[in-house]
């Protein structure tokens, strides 16, 4: 049996206005660029997306009708019987830290336990865990591991909140979520409706501060389905054993969430699939998908461009957020080739791009350009493709960067934030340069703005950067 949950003492008390206190660590302003991973059994029907263990018992879905033709009805064939089948045979984690690393991302964020129930660690709550069952290795232990081999910071997700309802729809019809031997993998498989019981929010307290003592996540992501009021004195619990065990390991930690789950200042505030239209005071963040249709590995994926992510990377950290990237690996371990060729061709981007990125903070102004921006979740495929006249600042100290987000056709960027009638950058400037440019550049500076002459080579793909030095 697992020993009983013991908080960490420390600064942190289990208090909004205790949790106040809290700041985000650096290593999250300055890294901007993460990795989340969503990987699990769910990984081997391969279709319709991550949702497949809950929609295969919702009757009258693609799903449903997709295991009972492939697999056998619900009652023969259900979810665990893909857990034999999903055996991460060819899992590295040190090729995958190495990919991370060389895409340029900074934390390395793998789903510890999604809806389904499944841990993908050596749970001692459970004995349906990837450490004893299916792969039988503890898969986020070694991703950690590797991880830190590359001196990228390591976190993860838990999605242990959703499990309450997520199979509900098997308890419809006969399935073997009914069967008793089944219990502790299926759940309470209550209504979405229903508010969870005491019990089970003293085993998400205790699980979820379970990984977080074992393998020190330096991140913790949480759903949506954490704004449930009765989530709400359990969430101030985990917040301060999570801030004192940072304390006591002398890092930086964080937790994300959606929504209102968390007062404002006392947590980064994610937005999934979405973007704001504005620059946030407070630090925040958007999680994201490399694909349109899925999180998790499907056969049939719609993937996004590296254009278009570094768009919206530029976009983000303009506004003083962080993007994490999804990607979605294959049941034995392997990572969708396609995957691999946009995460390295962002890489390849941040190589010559990256110091206007990285370390950098916001400006007066977060851009300009003529490309619409919607806020909130699940808008990520909602707008055009950014435009050469799309243009993002950030600040290094004195530094201006404009990140230009494409190629004029006729050969000047013309920045109007930076007229010289204007005030947002008083000062005179002392000199304008390309990143990745070796060359001088011709320039000039006028009423409608900053004019610059483009090399006749660009540096890079995709999005090109001015370092701007004003005099004094």
């Amino acid at each position: 049996m697992p020993k009983p949950f013991v908080p960490a003492t420390g600064p942190f008390k289990p208090t909004w206005k205790s949790l106040a206190r809290y700041t985000v660590p650096d290593w999250y302003l300055d890294g901007k660029f993460g990795i989340f991973v969503h990987w699990g059994p769910y990984a081997v029907p391969a279709y319709g997306n991550e949702w497949y263990p809950r929609n295969m018992y919702q009757r009258g879905t693609p799903e449903f009708e997709h295991n009972v033709a492939t697999y056998g009805p619900q009652d023969r064939f259900g979810y665990k019987d893909f857990i034999p089948l999903f055996r991460a045979e060819h899992f590295d984690p040190d090729a995958w830290a190495g990919l991370f690393r060389r895409a340029g991302a900074k934390y390395v964020v793998p789903v510890a336990e999604h809806h389904d129930g499944f841990a993908m660690y050596d749970s001692g709550f459970s004995e349906w865990c990837a450490a004893k069952m299916g792969p039988k290795r503890d898969l986020i232990g070694e991703l950690a591991a590797a991880v830190r081999r590359q001196w990228l910071v390591f976190g993860l997700s838990s999605h242990r909140a959703e499990h309450w309802w997520f199979m509900d729809g098997g308890m419809q019809f006969p399935s073997d979520v009914q069967d008793p031997r089944y219990a502790a993998f299926y759940g309470p498989a209550h209504p979405r409706t229903t508010p969870p019981h005491e019990a089970f929010l003293d085993d998400w307290l205790a699980r979820t501060c379970e990984v977080v003592d074992k393998y020190a996540p330096q991140l913790v992501w949480f759903d949506w389905w954490i704004e449930t009021p009765a989530f709400e004195p359990y969430l101030r619990r985990f917040a301060a054993h999570c801030y004192n065990r940072g304390a006591e390991w002398g890092r930086g930690v964080a937790i994300n969430y959606k929504h209102q789950a968390f007062r404002e200042g006392t947590a980064v505030y994610d937005i999934e699939r979405g973007q704001l239209t504005d620059t946030r005071p407070i630090f925040w963040q958007t999680d994201t998908s490399i694909s349109r249709n899925s999180w998790g590995y499907v056969e049939n994926q719609e993937y996004k461009t590296a254009r278009d992510i570094i768009g919206d990377l530029a976009d983000i950290v303009s506004k003083n957020g962080a993007m994490l990237l999804n990607i979605g690996p294959r049941p034995d371990g392997t990572i969708p080739e396609p995957e691999q060729e946009i995460l390295l061709e962002i890489g390849r981007w941040l190589a010559v791009n990256g110091e206007a990125i990285y370390a950098t903070r916001p400006w007066k102004v977060y851009g300009e350009g003529p490309t619409r921006v919607v806020a909130g979740s699940f808008q990520d495929t909602a707008r055009q493709a950014f435009t050469p006249r799309d243009v993002r600042f950030t600040t290094k100290g004195d530094i201006l960067y404009a990140i230009v987000l494409g190629w004029p056709e006729r050969g000047d960027a013309v920045i109007q934030s930076l007229g010289a009638d204007l005030t947002l950058l008083p000062r005179a400037i002392a000199k304008v340069e390309m990143l990745g440019v070796a060359e001088p550049l011709r320039w000039s500076r006028g009423s409608r703005g900053l004019r610059v002459r483009l090399p006749a080579e660009r540096p890079c793909d995709h999005a090109f950067v001015l370092r701007i030095t004003p005099e004094g």
